[in-house]
C-alpha cells in the first residue's frame, strides 16, 4: 500500500490541520485538500522540499523527478546513497541531514555547558547562540561546496573531518 498525504497548493491553517489530525488521526481528508501519494508529493514543483519523516524517501528511482529548488533534509538519511549525486547534478541545492538537523545536537551541548556551570540560560539566549552556530556552519559548508565544486554533503563531511583533525592535533593526540 502506498502512503497517502493531504495536499493543497493554497495556504492552510496549521491549527485547523492539527485539530483535524487529533480527531481523525491523519491529515489526509482535511477539507480543501486532495489526497496524493508520497511519490507525488516528492515530485511537486515547489521551492523547498523538506523530507522530514522517512529514511531513503529519495532514491535512484525518483531523484530525477524532484523539481524543488532546495531540499532541506530534516529526516535522517532521507536520500539514499545511490541517489545522492542526482539532485546536485540537476542543480538542486541540498542541505544535508547532518547539517540541516544538527540544531538538536548543538542545543544538547548548550545544556551540558549550562549544567557544568550550574547556569540556566533564557530561551532567547539559546536561540541566538543556536542561530549563530547554525548560520556559521551553513556558510562554512556552502563556501567549501562552491570552492571545491562539490555537493553540500561532501562539503559537510570534508569540513567536519578537517575540524576533527584540528581538534586531535590541538590536543596532541596525533
Amino acid at each position: 500500500m502506498t502512503a497517502k498525504v493531504g495536499f493543497s497548493p493554497k495556504r492552510l491553517n496549521p491549527d485547523e490541520i492539527f485539530r483535524h489530525k487529533q480527531i481523525s488521526g491523519s491529515v489526509v481528508g482535511f477539507p480543501g485538500t486532495e489526497t496524493i501519494s508520497n511519490q507525488e508529493l516528492l515530485e511537486l514543483d515547489v521551492d523547498i522540499l523538506i523530507p522530514a519523516a522517512l529514511e531513503s524517501a529519495i532514491t535512484s528511482e525518483n531523484a530525477e523527478y524532484i523539481r524543488a529548488r532546495v531540499v532541506a533534509e530534516l529526516a535522517n538519511s532521507p536520500t539514499s546513497h545511490d541517489a545522492d549525486e542526482v539532485p546536485f547534478k540537476n542543480g538542486i541545492h541540498v542541505i544535508p541531514d547532518i547539517l540541516c538537523n544538527g540544531g538538536g545536537v548543538i542545543v544538547s551541548y548548550f545544556e551540558m555547558v549550562q549544567n557544568l556551570q550550574m547556569q540556566q540560560w533564557k530561551e532567547d539566549v539559546v536561540n541566538k547562540l543556536l542561530y549563530r552556530k547554525m548560520t556559521q556552519a551553513y556558510k562554512g559548508v556552502q563556501k567549501l561546496s562552491k570552492d571545491f565544486k562539490v555537493d553540500m554533503r561532501q562539503a559537510t563531511y570534508n569540513l567536519s573531518t578537517r575540524r576533527l583533525i584540528e581538534a586531535i592535533e590541538v590536543r596532541g593526540w596525533a
